[in-house]
């Protein structure tokens, strides 16, 4: 097991993944650095690795896929995960793996939005979209995390080895956060500065399709971790709904005493009927989401006493 691994995902960044492993080298020369290649078509392989990387490989494409192939390939104390774009300084690592081996975190956030992104990053809409992301996340999930987006960040061996990887690509972030603020782990901050990627370099995150994935990967994680809360706002939407509509049939049978529009009575009933299921739905996947917290609890000791043997 490596004390200090860092792992960087990689799709044609041949313009900087030099720099980033030289950078990390500098930092933490102590730790193992891994260049996951995702099907680069250009030297990123080949100067990763003459900069003094480990290479290898994940053929399905997409950054979701690369860190669930990172993270059951790679064994260690404590992960730094950092993009290769040269966009996150190295000098931050140390205090974020500090957090991780001496304070117990289990995930630390290298909060790029409380320093110099919005300065730096020149789309608008990314701008747009980081802070409504971290508002929604915080709001749903009652926590206060500074940077949901960000892909510098550190874990601890328990976090990467029971974190269930189900997105495929960017939204692979949100996941994380959402994971690890529902399971009740140890987050911890650090404030990193930013900078925009160099001249020649581009992002391959697009602004409107990976931002609607982040949107619905929120929407179901908040379905799945708060059934309760998320079927009771819909049973309180759709019984809104039954009521508005009956009030004018009802009243209408007060002043005449006849009922004028069966139709719309009869679907008023139905979207009553469906409200109350809805209801007692996420009561019993409420429980079971309970059932899982506890048996998730139980995996973390058993992995914890596999560790120390």
């Amino acid at each position: 097991m490596d004390k200090i691994a860092i792992l960087i995902p990689c799709y044609n960044e041949e313009k900087t993944i030099a720099k980033v492993v030289g950078d990390a080298k500098a930092a933490l020369p102590e730790a193992v650095i891994y260049v996951y290649d995702n099907n680069s078509t250009d030297k990123t392989v080949e100067l990763a690795g003459q900069a003094g990387a480990v290479i290898r490989h994940e053929y399905m494409q997409g950054k979701g896929n690369v860190i669930r192939r990172m993270f059951r390939e790679i064994d260690a104390k404590c992960y730094i995960m950092v993009d290769g774009d040269d966009t996150y300084p190295m000098e931050y690592a140390r205090e974020m793996c500090d957090k991780v081996l001496k304070h117990n975190a289990d995930m630390v956030v290298g909060d790029r939005l409380s320093s110099t992104y919005f300065t730096e990053n020149k789309r608008p809409f990314h701008n747009f979209g980081n802070s409504l992301v971290r508002k929604s996340i915080n709001q749903l999930f009652e926590c206060d995390i500074k940077d949901i987006m960000t892909g510098f960040r550190a874990f601890s061996y328990q976090f990467v080895k029971t974190f269930p990887v189900l997105s495929k690509g960017f939204e692979i972030e949100t996941e994380m956060t959402i994971h690890a603020v529902s399971n009740n782990m140890q987050v911890e901050n650090v404030i990193v500065e930013y900078r925009d990627r160099p001249e020649g370099s581009e992002s391959k995150l697009n602004t409107y399709s990976d931002g609607m994935k982040v949107i619905f990967t929120i929407i179901r994680l908040f379905r799945e971790y708060k059934p309760f809360r998320f079927f009771a706002l819909l049973s309180f939407i759709l019984m809104a709904i039954a009521v508005g509509f009956f009030v004018p049939v009802f009243i209408d049978y007060i002043n005449t005493g006849l009922v004028a529009k069966f139709p719309t009575l009869i679907v008023c009933g139905f979207v009553g009927l469906a409200a109350v299921q809805s209801f007692f739905a996420g009561m019993i996947l409420q429980n079971i989401a309970q059932k899982n917290r506890k048996d998730y609890e139980m995996d973390l000791i058993k992995l914890a006493i596999r560790s120390k043997d």
